[in-house]
């Protein structure tokens, strides 16, 4: 029904674009009055007053509706039984009620759970009904309202503005408060992971061990020795270790590829090379991670491991080498492609003002455009680099899970990201240390990515003053 509702207002919002151009182009030919904006305006103005408030009506309603349905059917339970029942016991009868009316419900079947079924279908009856009217409604009225204002010739251009502008503030004030959700969210359990683990024992820690948060009896009170036991099993040193070392070795491979391909097709290669040569290594970036993890599992990990042998050296299947280079490759797309963008936006009068002096085409790509183009390759790096520490499957697959702290790179090793897709991997209680360590986790991970940030805008700001 959602989806016929929506296919209702494009196909209506647009054919009232199309009917109010040419009502717009009849007025203006027949001399009616004199208009104040373009005919497009006109149509956008009734376009847009069809669809956005029916739109914000079928959002809301879709948010709301299960809830008001839940609240109903909890107060007809509660009266019904005559007593007090408890928020768990409740969501549990309200989940047998959906899954009999779904038909996928399993277990012992009582009366009860019939006639909330049969309440339950009459409710999201009675919703869907309402829903369409109120819709259906909403778009003959305002579609009304707007068309009553193009007939009175009204600033269709202002208002279209005034509308982008309320849906540019709403969409920036949404990202904002997203990212403000996602902060303090970690945050909050973040801080009911450290008040049992100490803070300095997670950070400085060398030993990482989250099962051992399992006790007999989580209720329990733990007793000092316990405590001091369970803050030594979650030192993440191995796992900020591991990314780092990971993400180190696939910049080696990454930043190097990238920027010379990036300035060899913004300044030396011709038009049938970049034309074909581009696209292909932008593929790399289309291609799976789960694709790469395969190829580093099956292939790359176990060349190394046959290479390394036949040199004398003890290579394990899964190891750090073999993540690195492949989430290397993975990531050239990320250097090159922005390197390319950023040297091609240099003014040409740069350039030509070096040649005029003499300068070579690498003098003038190393003295001129380098440092013209730096704040847009950091920027480039940095996005890399956010890409390698975030990776998750390559490293599963191909690095293994072990927290072992080496900066081997011939041995296995895991990062951060892993070790929270383990943690939360299955059902989990949100008041285990175990599974508050993944939030932890996440939280430092946001501070790090935050301090790069920082020192890539010390260093763009460095050269940027330098060069101007």
């Amino acid at each position: 029904m959602n989806l016929v509702l929506f296919l209702f207002i494009l196909l209506f919002s647009v054919s009232l674009y199309f009917f109010s151009k040419s009502r717009i182009g009849y007025f203006a030919s027949s001399k009616q009055f004199k208009l104040k904006a373009l005919p497009k305006y006109y149509a956008y103005y009734l376009s847009l007053w069809c669809a956005l408030p029916a739109l914000i009506i079928l959002v809301s309603w879709n948010i709301l509706e299960p809830a008001i349905i839940k609240n109903l059917i909890f107060s007809k339970i509660q009266t019904d039984s005559l007593k007090a029942i408890s928020k768990d016991e409740l969501n549990l009868i309200y989940q047998k009620i959906k899954a009999y009316y779904t038909g996928n419900f399993s277990g012992q079947l009582d009366e009860s759970i019939k006639l909330g079924a049969e309440q339950y279908k009459r409710l999201l009856s009675v919703a869907t009904s309402s829903k369409v009217v109120v819709f259906l409604s909403a778009i003959i009225l305002f579609s009304g309202l707007a068309l009553k204002n193009i007939s009175n010739n009204v600033h269709a251009r202002e208002g279209v503005e005034k509308i982008i502008r309320i849906i540019l503030f709403t969409s920036s004030v949404a990202a904002i408060l997203t990212t403000v959700g996602i902060i303090f969210s970690l945050l909050f359990e973040s801080i009911k992971f450290f008040t049992t683990i100490n803070f300095f024992d997670f950070i400085f820690g060398t030993s990482w061990s989250p099962q051992k948060a399992f006790v007999s009896d989580a209720s329990a009170e733990l007793t000092t020795a316990q405590l001091k036991e369970l803050s030594e099993a979650f030192g993440a040193i191995p796992l900020f270790a591991g990314t780092a070392f990971i993400a180190f070795i696939a910049m080696c491979v990454a930043v190097p590829i990238g920027l010379f391909s990036g300035i060899y097709f913004a300044e030396y290669a011709g038009t049938n090379v970049r034309k074909f040569g581009k696209p292909i290594i932008e593929i790399l970036a289309g291609v799976p991670t789960v694709v790469y993890g395969f190829f580093a599992a099956l292939t790359v990990g176990p060349f190394f491991r046959i290479l390394g042998e036949s040199l004398g050296l003890e290579v394990s299947s899964e190891s750090a080498l073999a993540a690195g280079l492949v989430m290397g490759v993975m990531i050239i797309p990320f250097v090159s492609s922005l390197t390319d963008d950023v040297v091609n936006a240099v003014p040409q009068s740069l350039r030509d003002g070096s040649y005029a002096v003499g300068a070579t085409k690498s003098e003038t790509i190393k003295k001129v455009v380098f440092p013209a183009a730096l704040p847009g390759i950091v920027g480039s790096i940095l996005l890399a680099v956010s890409r390698a520490i975030g990776e998750t499957m390559i490293v599963v697959m191909a690095a293994g899970l072990a927290a072992n702290l080496t900066i081997n790179p011939l041995e296995s090793t895991t990062t951060v990201t892993t070790q929270i897709v383990m943690i939360l991997v299955g059902d989990q209680e949100f008041t285990s240390a175990k599974t508050q360590a993944a939030f932890a986790l996440g939280l430092t991970l946001f501070a790090a990515t935050l301090v790069l940030n920082f020192i890539a805008l010390r260093v763009v700001k460095k050269y940027r003053e330098q060069y101007e």
